[in-house]
């Protein structure tokens, strides 16, 4: 069965990067129904449009600082229901953390993605269907590069090596068929270690959006 299309804002200052976006995600059926090139237009864009997916670049006009990732946050505030995924030039962890943390606050789906991966046409569809679904996709360099900061006495420390794989590929975005895919286990195999994640980082059912706040944690780990 077909996956219905999805209604999509794409906020990108680079043109070529931009039409070229529309055509590849027109290309696997689903629809931008506006694109702009700053950030001030994307809030707008959404306001009236009301889209399933927002995808923004970091650095938008006038400052090209962080202007896409904080109106991102803003929109986070404004629809919870609409996924959102941010796209960088560069790895850059703290906007990693502010989205996410926007996503604990707000629910829905979170990505961040260097801009690199668009070339990895399916990885960049799947994970934009993901989000759309209100997973949390975070790109794998961002991730490895996370790791290899050291923290003493922190709450993933008390994880087996094979729940840190586990939790490895949630942030990455992975649901657990596709974590009991890639680590060759059962899918109840990985319930079970998910479940133990969720035990030792201290996340009762009571904290909601667990699988998000797990990913922060092992990010600031």
């Amino acid at each position: 069965m077909s996956r219905p299309r999805l209604r999509i804002v794409l906020a990108e200052d680079a043109v070529l990067l931009r039409e070229g976006l529309i055509e590849l995600l027109g290309r696997f059926g689903h629809q931008v129904v506006a694109a702009v090139d700053d950030a001030e237009g994307l809030l707008t864009a959404v306001d009236e449009t009301r889209p399933d997916v927002v995808v923004t670049d970091v650095r938008m006009p006038p400052g090209f600082t962080d202007e896409g990732l904080q109106a991102a946050v803003a929109l986070r505030d404004r629809y919870s229901e609409v996924g959102i995924l941010v796209l960088t030039q560069y790895v850059a962890t703290a906007y990693a953390f502010e989205l996410l943390e926007s996503g604990v606050r707000c629910g829905g789906g979170l990505g961040y993605m260097l801009k690199d991966r668009v070339g990895a046409v399916t990885e960049f569809i799947g994970a934009v269907e993901r989000i759309a679904d209100g997973g949390t996709v975070i790109d794998p360099d961002v991730v490895r590069q996370l790791l290899r900061r050291q923290q003493k006495n922190h709450p993933v420390d008390r994880l087996t090596l094979r729940e840190r794989e586990v939790l490895a590929l949630m942030a990455e975005g992975r649901n657990n068929a596709a974590i009991a895919a890639e680590l060759g286990v059962s899918q109840a195999a990985v319930a079970k270690n998910i479940g133990n994640v969720f035990v030792k980082l201290n996340l009762s059912e009571a904290s909601g959006h667990r699988r998000v706040l797990a990913v922060l944690s092992y990010l600031r780990r």
